[in-house]
């Protein structure tokens, strides 16, 4: 649903991005992560058919980004990371205004509006002027006029930037809610919270260069050379950490308080038998789970070279 060739921007003699590939597939929700400056803007901008490549090819739903950019506007929902909001307009009247722009004719208008409404939970709001919404509140205005025209492929520039916690896990789930629509979704931020529960496959950018890009999982299993496991009991036994340290392939055990974190570099099957052994041996277990790297991890390992 969205690709791109060895795209490459100049600045002058500043290069902002570096024969940048990537492809996201239809259902994904990706996360485009870097640190600010590092080239994520300038990519969505070029995706958004706002910028013109120094070279290198970009497609939308089959769409080229340069040769084609009417059939990509009306393929994608683009928004950026700051908008605009028109004073005087009331919140149903902006949304108005942005589906005439896309084309939609007069009597189907209501309808769509009444449902992108209903979807951001912005009905309490629609006779409100948009001046007057809170930041939270004009976050899932600009998002719904994003939807207005039913694009398959959705490209957010830092959607959650500036909101309090409780309006970022709102459009996470929205963002779930959107997958299950059918969405290809494209999210850029720097802040690596906001993606590490709702993205399925990530992307790190830095200094214009994409240094990792797939599935979630995959490269956060790579920033590791053993499991992490963390084990709390029922009740404390002495006898835990023998087990564990006379464990083949374990190579670290760290009690931290309740919990005992273990480094475990063997067979990934064996994980099973050291559970089973610890039953048996008539350890009381309250639970025993793998602990996954972070986005954090993930992306201070990947700046600094240690994953391939």
């Amino acid at each position: 649903m969205i690709r791109v060739e060895n795209f490459h921007k100049k600045y002058g003699d500043h290069v902002a991005v570096k024969d940048f590939t990537l492809h996201v597939e239809k259902g994904d929700i990706f996360g485009f992560i870097g640190p600010n400056g590092a080239g994520k803007t300038t990519t969505i901008r070029f995706l958004a058919t706002l910028l013109k490549p120094t070279s290198g090819v970009g497609y939308i739903n089959g769409f080229s980004v340069t040769d084609q950019p009417m059939d990509v506007r009306r393929s994608m929902g683009y928004m950026p990371d700051s908008f605009g909001v028109y004073e005087g307009m009331r919140v149903w009247e902006y949304l108005d205004f942005f589906a005439a722009a896309y084309n939609i004719k007069r009597d189907k208008r209501g309808k769509i509006i009444r449902d992108v409404i209903e979807l951001l939970d912005l009905g309490n709001k629609k006779d409100d002027f948009v001046e007057g919404l809170s930041r939270g509140m004009k976050q899932r205005l600009c998002l719904a006029k994003t939807l207005v025209h039913d694009p398959c492929v959705l490209i957010l520039d830092e959607p959650a930037s500036g909101l309090d916690p409780r309006a970022r896990h709102y459009i996470k789930e929205l963002l779930k809610e959107l997958q299950r629509m059918g969405k290809t979704i494209l999210i850029s931020s720097h802040i690596l919270a906001e993606l590490a529960d709702c993205c399925n496959k990530i992307g790190i950018i830095e200094r214009g260069t994409l240094l990792a890009a797939g599935e979630i999982r995959k490269i956060m299993s790579q920033v590791r050379e053993a499991l992490v496991l963390e084990i709390e009991l029922l009740e404390p036994d002495d006898r835990l950490e023998k087990v564990l340290w006379d464990f083949p392939g374990v190579r670290n055990v760290e009690p931290m308080g309740q919990v005992t974190r273990v480094e475990y570099a063997g067979e990934l099957p064996e994980v099973t038998r050291l559970h089973r052994e610890l039953v048996e041996k008539g350890i009381k277990l309250l639970y025993f789970k793998e602990v996954p790297a972070d986005l954090e991890e993930v992306f201070m390992k990947v700046t600094k070279g240690e994953v391939a």
